[in-house]
């Protein structure tokens, strides 16, 4: 049997389970695609960047070539966008392959990772992909505890990761929260900040006094979110140079497809769609917080495009949702049973989505 051979701790490894797609739905309940609002996987409701779009259909002809596997035209970009030098720059498939190099790097067996006790599941799914340990640390009205993380950390920790705004709880911390936490750990342990999504803030913390300062940090983003790219697989962590360097010697060859780079590109130059985006995310999740509110609800105040919400019987009320054509995220991996994840959508997914919780709350 091949499970005598196996890593033990792979048999033991949790899989990550997305939120379901639109296709899956649609043949369980036999719905047509187009009626279905995917609100489970906070995907951009307003589609991609006109730019990237119409930037890999000119591309396609050269499909046939392997893309550049420095992303050496999307680092000199992305050094100008985050005021860094290109070689401060590392490229993934996704942000998650970041957050998978800095396993590779830096963590060994018995070596332990610190990352809040809501945070994205992730880290945690890498910690143990590694053989390290996690230390999950609780978060009172679902914030990062920066003070009881900086307690958390010992000599064996390796890695100490905190999302702001965090998935799934939508809350974030301040920049001066961040730079005394960041500059209170010891040398010994990487700073890890997932910026997954920094664009729907109105200012996002600026961590690079300390890449200046010569600290253990990483700033992770991804153009999954805002940009609405998540199909190409693409994000980047910006840090200091010698680290991209450690990462960059870890990482598989074109691990950044060119479709992907030329998207990416293009999406970057898009402003007025970004800042368009940033604008409807914040009419619209408005709205459906004081829609949630007026059915009785109390959502988490979220500084991205999603919002957190408690139900007194969670599965019911995905059920509820999904039966209805709205996929929503349950949130039992996260200690969150009674919880579920919303995406803000347009205006007709929200109203969709409040339409349905109605009926099943009241009747």
């Amino acid at each position: 049997m091949i499970s005598k051979i196996v890593k033990k701790r792979v048999l033991s490894q949790p899989v990550y389970e997305p939120g379901k797609p639109i296709e899956e739905v649609a043949r369980e309940l036999g719905f047509d695609p187009s009626n279905i609002a995917k609100l489970a996987s906070n995907e951009s409701p307003f589609g991609s960047s006109p730019k990237a779009v119409e930037a890999v259909r000119a591309w396609a002809e050269n499909a046939w070539l392997y893309p550049d596997g420095s992303c050496y035209d999307l680092k000199a970009r992305l050094a100008v966008e985050r005021g860094v030098e290109p070689e401060q720059l590392i490229l993934g498939n996704g942000s998650n392959e970041i957050i998978e190099l800095l396993g590779h790097v830096f963590l060994a067996e018995g070596d332990e990772v610190v990352f809040g006790s809501q945070a994205f599941i992730v880290y945690k799914l890498v910690t143990l992909l590694f053989g390290a340990r996690p230390v999950e640390v609780p978060m009172p009205e679902f914030t990062h505890d920066l003070g009881a993380m900086a307690d958390a950390v010992t000599d064996r920790t390796r890695l100490v990761f905190v999302a702001s705004p965090n998935n799934p709880t939508g809350t974030a911390n301040s920049e001066d929260e961040l730079l005394e936490f960041a500059r209170s750990l010891p040398e010994h342990v990487v700073f890890c900040l997932d910026e997954a999504y920094a664009e729907y803030c109105e200012s996002a913390p600026d961590m690079r006094p300390l890449m200046a300062e010569g600290r253990n940090i990483i700033c992770m983003r991804t153009f999954s979110k805002i940009f609405g790219l998540a199909g190409f697989r693409i994000g980047y962590g910006y840090t200091g140079a010698e680290m991209a360097g450690l990462l960059n010697r870890v990482r598989q060859p074109f691990n950044v497809n060119a479709a992907a780079q030329v998207a990416a590109m293009a999406a970057l130059d898009d402003t007025a769609f970004v800042d368009d985006c940033r604008r409807r995310n914040l009419d619209n999740g408005q709205a459906l917080l004081e829609g949630l509110r007026q059915l009785g609800l109390d959502p988490v105040a979220s500084q991205a495009n999603f919002l957190l919400v408690e139900f007194a019987d969670a599965g019911e009320a995905f059920q509820v949702l999904q039966n209805g054509g709205v996929i929503v995220r349950p949130l039992q991996p996260y200690k969150l049973p009674n919880h579920l994840r919303l995406t803000i959508g347009t205006q007709e997914q929200n109203q969709k989505m409040l339409n349905l919780l109605s009926s099943y709350l009241h009747g």
